[in-house]
């Protein structure tokens, strides 16, 4: 429990714009576990059923039947790239997300400041200092995604070429 008011501090502290970094967060994350869950758990059955329907093919050495292999490659490819790019686009708007929340931070801040008529160096850097939480959190939220995204790019590279070669043509 004490987390969760630790969290809600902190979101409170750098603003609202953080709760839409924590809502691009949650998508981001949920996709990715879903291209895993894909990746590693259906992706390989589908792929057995193809590669035993190729095998049962009588014929495998046509101009049709290398048609209808370069289709099931691409259809395999395609599956494993499926929200690879949104992912990697909502890895994008993090830390664009963290600069707005930056700008309005330190709008707040001078707009403060020049209602209150004061320019104390204490008030300026506590005002910094919250506007900058956004930054940081939309870089980390980024950096968590990354490293992620780049894995499952490699892996849908990787299956689709084992694909292709587990379909044999003569």
């Amino acid at each position: 429990m004490e987390l969760i008011y630790t969290i809600l501090g902190f979101i409170d502290m750098g603003g609202w714009v953080l709760w839409l970094i924590a809502g691009v967060l949650f998508f981001m994350w949920t996709f990715i576990i879903e291209r895993f869950w894909f990746m590693y758990g259906e992706f390989p059955k589908q792929s057995r059923i193809k590669i035993a329907e190729w095998a049962a093919r009588e014929d495998t050495i046509s101009w049709r039947a290398h048609r209808i292999r370069d289709f099931w490659v691409s259809e395999a490819k395609e599956s494993l790239n499926a929200r690879l790019l949104l992912i990697k686009t909502l890895i994008a708007v993090c830390p664009l997300l963290g600069l707005l929340g930056t700008v309005t931070g330190m709008i707040n801040v001078f707009d403060g400041m020049s209602g209150q008529g004061s320019g104390s160096a204490r008030q300026m850097a506590d005002g910094i200092f919250q506007a900058t939480i956004p930054t940081m959190a939309g870089m980390v939220a980024a950096l968590s995604g990354l490293f992620v995204s780049n894995r499952l790019e490699q892996a849908a590279f990787v299956k689709t070429h084992q694909f292709a070669d587990n379909l044999p043509h003569h």
